[in-house]
């Protein structure tokens, strides 16, 4: 039976949460949109009228969709170029989802995003559907066909690995630009002490290239060694310049939530480094350069206020 209009209109009305779900569960604004097209096809072939709950229903096909999905997502990143990050989302996407309580804004964060990747699917699904949805227990169990108890034994696992046993600080945008602002007077000082002030001891720089932009494949590890890799990849250079096409224009902003410089060319997005600040300084830079996972970052910034850049770079 073909889908009605009012069945279509039901369905679009949720889509914003099974995108958000999607993309916390695979870190791929992409592959989260493809997940949630193909909950729609499942819908379509669906006979509707005999699901008493189409929320839970739709929420069961995506969750088991990224499930698949990221069990083949492990075997790729096995024969990834470098590092890999998940893609970032600029502040405003509404694919970062709802964002009322502090368990919701950290669930998003590109630090938790990147710790995610240490978890089973299961564990993946279990800690995004309780913390940044607010599912219970039992609705869980349900859509991943495992006990309730199973549930919240896998829910307190997730979240031991996650925690990580480091304290994130929240910041509003107002702060997160101010920090950037120091974060990039100190790093285009021409000196590192300032920067390695800023830094905790063991901070840690990591970037994506994905075999398409040069990014060491070993992360930079401890205050100076940052500092050090930090200061010479802003540092202005012709090479540079010849890589992403032009003069980059750099902005103070916010992705996932979390303090984030934006390098731009010509409207185009070529970096986004997303800082992890926590109460002893910045414990983390990871910087995002592979132009496959910047495309909805540059639509997104193609239309948002960016205002006058702080600087131009390269």
């Amino acid at each position: 039976m073909p889908l009605t209009a009012k069945d279509v209109d039901r369905f679009e009305a949720f889509r914003p949460r099974l995108e958000a779900i999607a993309y916390r569960l695979l870190g791929s604004a992409g592959e989260a949109e493809d997940a949630v097209q193909e909950t729609f096809l499942r819908w379509q072939a669906a006979d509707v009228d005999r699901i008493e709950v189409p929320e839970a229903w739709l929420t069961k096909v995506l969750t088991n969709l990224c499930l698949n999905q990221l069990t083949s997502a492990r075997a790729r990143r096995e024969t990834y170029v470098g590092q890999w990050l998940p893609e970032p989302l600029l502040a405003g996407d509404p694919m970062l989802g709802p964002a009322d309580t502090a368990e919701q804004r950290e669930s998003v964060s590109y630090a938790v995003l990147t710790l995610m990747e240490r978890l089973s699917p299961n564990e993946r699904a279990v800690y995004v559907l309780r913390e940044a949805f607010d599912y219970p227990h039992r609705e869980i169990a349900e859509i991943l066909d495992i006990t309730e108890a199973a549930s919240q034994q896998i829910f307190h696992r997730a979240k031991k690995h996650v925690a990580d046993g480091k304290a994130r600080t929240e910041v509003d945008e107002a702060a997160a630009r101010r920090i950037v602002e120091e974060f990039l007077a100190a790093a285009t000082s021409g000196r590192i002490d300032p920067l390695v002030r800023l830094l905790t001891e063991d901070a840690i720089a990591i970037g994506d290239g994905g075999g398409k932009v040069p990014a060491r494949a070993k992360a930079f590890e401890g205050a100076v060694a940052v500092a050090k890799f930090l200061w010479g990849l802003l540092k202005p250079g012709a090479a540079k310049r010849a890589l992403v096409g032009g003069s980059a224009e750099v902005y103070a902003w916010t992705a996932n939530g979390e303090p984030a410089v934006v390098a731009a060319v010509d409207g185009r997005v070529v970096g986004v480094m997303c800082l992890e600040v926590t109460a002893e300084g910045v414990a983390a830079s990871r910087i995002q350069v592979n132009p496959d996972k910047l495309e909805r970052a540059t639509a997104h910034w193609a239309a948002a206020d960016h205002g006058e850049p702080l600087f131009n770079a390269f």
